[in-house]
């Protein structure tokens, strides 16, 4: 197997085959014609403008220093089945799987779970390709911040009674996301997730909280918006 090949399955492009396809340019007629990628960009712009949880990232990241703009930082594509969305760290982009994402309550997941990523590259300058840890650590921040365990998704997996459940969905999802983006062992990636997992899961930036459910984020995005308001009233 070629050095290429190796590092695309190393860490994970092979799930997304149109990073380096090259199969049609963004822009192109085909693109604005197919109805994937249209339905995509549509729920894509509703997520950014009315998910509290995407709204208060991409505030977050303008406020220290990482506009992220439509066009240029998310890109609709086809992927493998098995995923969603990810994030590119090589091109700061955010991949939309828009034959895997079909509902806008799925989108809005999507995009903040790849936001979390966007938000660490943004501040804490994550070495995705070397340190495991730090894809660890981000993957846990992702599965406990986006949604992705709340009572309403859990319940929909068939998931729910367990003592400390929340943690364990974190636990799990972050230890899937890394199985799928990294040729590892279980063992590994357990031990891994293990080591960092208190850290990491009690890092509730920008939240601030576990936005558990969509109140939850409305109230930590209106924390945001008015956190200069008691300074600039002094």
């Amino acid at each position: 197997m070629d050095q290429t090949k190796q590092q695309e399955e190393d860490y994970g492009y092979n799930l997304f085959p149109e990073r380096n396809s090259g199969k049609f340019q963004k822009g192109s007629i085909a693109e604005s014609l197919f109805t994937f990628n249209h339905k995509c960009q549509v729920m894509l712009q509703f997520a950014m403008e009315t998910s509290p949880y995407a709204k208060l990232l991409l505030g977050a990241m303008k406020s220290s220093g990482c506009a992220v703009y439509k066009d240029r930082h998310f890109s609709c594509e086809d992927c493998d089945g098995t995923v969603s969305g990810g994030f590119d760290a090589t091109s700061s982009q955010i991949v939309l799987c828009q034959n895997n994402i079909h509902q806008q309550s799925h989108m809005n997941r999507v995009v903040t779970h790849e936001l979390i990523h966007a938000f660490d590259h943004c501040r804490a300058h994550v070495d995705w390709f070397n340190n495991f840890k730090h894809l660890a650590c981000s993957e846990i921040r992702a599965a406990n911040l986006s949604g992705d365990c709340s009572f309403h998704n859990e319940v929909s997996r068939f998931n729910f009674g367990l003592k400390k459940h929340h943690q364990e969905c974190v636990r799990g999802r972050a230890l899937r996301s890394i199985l799928a983006v990294r040729k590892v062992s279980r063992e590994e990636a357990e031990k891994v997730v293990d080591e960092v997992f208190d850290t990491c899961f009690n890092d509730h930036a920008p939240f601030g909280r576990i936005p558990h459910d969509k109140k939850d984020a409305n109230f930590a995005y209106r924390d945001f918006e008015n956190r200069d308001r008691y300074y600039a009233n002094l």
